[in-house]
C-alpha cells in the first residue's frame, strides 16, 4: 500500500510538470527496489489515467473548443506513429537505461536555459494565444513531443519549451501541453494495456485504485499550481532541479 501511495503521488506531480515523470517513477522504483513484475508495470501505466482524469476536471471548458482540437490531433499524431513503431525499442532499451536519463534531463535542462535566455534578451517574445496556433506549428509541437518517448526529456517540458520558442505565452503552452495529454497518454495506455496479461488486470484491484486515487489528487494539485506559477515565473528552477536530479542518478544509481 506504502509504494501504491508514494508511486501515485510521483505520478500526479510530475506528469505536467517539466521534469519527467518516467524518469521519476523509474528511479523512485530503483531507490525502493520495487520489482518490475508484471503487475507494478501495468500499475504504473494505470495510475496515469488519474493523472489524466485530473487535467480534465480543470481544463474541461478547453476541452470542449472544437476549433483547438484539429490542432491538438495534428500534434497527436507524430507521436503515436513513432510511439507504435518504436515501442519495443523503448521498453526494452529506453526504460531503466539511467545514464540515458541523466543525459537526457541534463540536455533539455540546456534547452530551457537557452530559451529562457533568449525570452530575457527579447530575442524571443511571448505574445501568442494558442487558438492561433498553426498547423504547422502544432505538428512540429507533436514532433518535439515525439522525443519524449526517451525518459528523461520529459512530455510536457517539451512541448512547452518548443512552444515557448514560437512566441506563445506561457500559461497557453502549458494548457496546450495538458490537454494534448489526453489522447497521448490514453493511447499509450491503452496499447500498453492491450500487450498485458489479463489475468494481472485483476490483481491487486484496491491498489490499483488507490494509486489511481493518488495521482488524481496530485495531478490536480500540480496543474492547478503550474500555471499560476508560470503566470510570473519561468523554467530555470524547473532546470536546476533536473541537472541536481541527473547528478544524484549518477551518483547513487550507476555506481
Amino acid at each position: 500500500m506504502v509504494f501504491a501511495i508514494i508511486l501515485g503521488i510521483v505520478e500526479g506531480l510530475t506528469e505536467f510538470l517539466p521534469i519527467s515523470s518516467t524518469a521519476h517513477l523509474l528511479i523512485v522504483a530503483k531507490f525502493f527496489q520495487i520489482s518490475q513484475t508484471e503487475y507494478w508495470k501495468f500499475f504504473e501505466v494505470f495510475i496515469q489515467s488519474g493523472a489524466i482524469l485530473a487535467v480534465v476536471v480543470v481544463f474541461y471548458k478547453q476541452l470542449l473548443n472544437k476549433q483547438l482540437w484539429p490542432k491538438i490531433l495534428a500534434s497527436f499524431l507524430p507521436t503515436a506513429i513513432i510511439g507504435f513503431l518504436l515501442h519495443k525499442i523503448i521498453k526494452t532499451y529506453f526504460f531503466g537505461n539511467y545514464l540515458l536519463i541523466a543525459f537526457s534531463l541534463i540536455i533539455i535542462s540546456l534547452v530551457f536555459f537557452w530559451v529562457e535566455y533568449l525570452i530575457k534578451s527579447q530575442k524571443i517574445i511571448l505574445n501568442k494565444e494558442v487558438k492561433k496556433i498553426s498547423f504547422k506549428e502544432a505538428i512540429v509541437l507533436g514532433l518535439a513531443q515525439s522525443l519524449a518517448v526517451i525518459p528523461g526529456i520529459s512530455r510536457a517540458g517539451i512541448v512547452l519549451v518548443t512552444g515557448l520558442s514560437f512566441g506563445y505565452k506561457r500559461e497557453e503552452v502549458a494548457m496546450y501541453s495538458f490537454i494534448l495529454a489526453v489522447p497521448t497518454i490514453l493511447s499509450a495506455s491503452v496499447f500498453d494495456l492491450l500487450k498485458t496479461n489479463q489475468q494481472v488486470l485483476w490483481q491487486n484491484l484496491n491498489l490499483s485504485f488507490l494509486g489511481f486515487l493518488v495521482a488524481f489528487i496530485s495531478a490536480y494539485l500540480a496543474v492547478s499550481w503550474f500555471i499560476k506559477y508560470l503566470q510570473k515565473n519561468n523554467l530555470v528552477g524547473f532546470a536546476v532541479y533536473r541537472i541536481i536530479l541527473a547528478i544524484l542518478v549518477l551518483i547513487f544509481l550507476l555506481k
